[in-house]
């Protein structure tokens, strides 16, 4: 079985749901929940999440601190792979294994970050299931603020692996 477009719809419907998006984060990633990140928008091929500036996710230097960000950007790598396994047969591990990042401006305030790696992603993934090998990707996540300027760019490599069927 491939990658199901009515599954995918399903995850992203429960992700644009505030409540119950929301108490995942407080349940699974209490950091995101704290530090305000949320999810701007989800598609098949696209997601924005943003972080805010606000005590919880500054640093000494009045700017998100980098940490923060990186929640962002990789929450929005995350999604779109969690989208494309959601209810997957056979399932499909997903793993960060490397993080790169590029800052250019100081990040004062809100920051949202965008992935548009969701065919990559569902490529990579149905390419794991047809081998059972693993399979790499390196998403790319850019972080923009108010204004529109780029403050960071972040790479995210995932690995996925299809689990032996029993």
């Amino acid at each position: 079985m491939l990658i199901r477009a009515a599954d995918t719809a399903s995850f992203i419907k429960l992700v644009k749901h505030p409540i119950k998006f929301r108490l995942f984060l407080l349940t699974k990633l209490p950091s995101a929940f704290f530090a305000g990140v949320r999810v701007q928008y989800a598609t098949e091929q696209a997601c924005a999440v943003s972080v805010p500036y606000k005590w919880f996710s500054t640093n000494p230097f009045k700017s998100t601190y980098f940490a923060c960000l990186a929640m962002a950007a990789e929450m929005s790598t995350g999604a779109l792979a969690m989208a494309h396994l959601y209810k997957i047969k056979p399932s499909v591990s997903m793993l960060v294994v490397g993080l790169q990042a590029e800052y250019y401006k100081k990040a004062t305030g809100k920051t949202t970050f965008v992935c548009n790696d969701g065919e990559a992603i569902k490529s990579a993934i149905a390419q794991t299931i047809q081998t059972g090998e693993g399979v790499t990707i390196k998403a790319t996540s850019i972080g923009t603020n108010k204004a529109g300027e780029e403050v960071a760019r972040f790479y995210i490599t995932w690995s996925f692996k299809a689990k032996k069927s029993l």
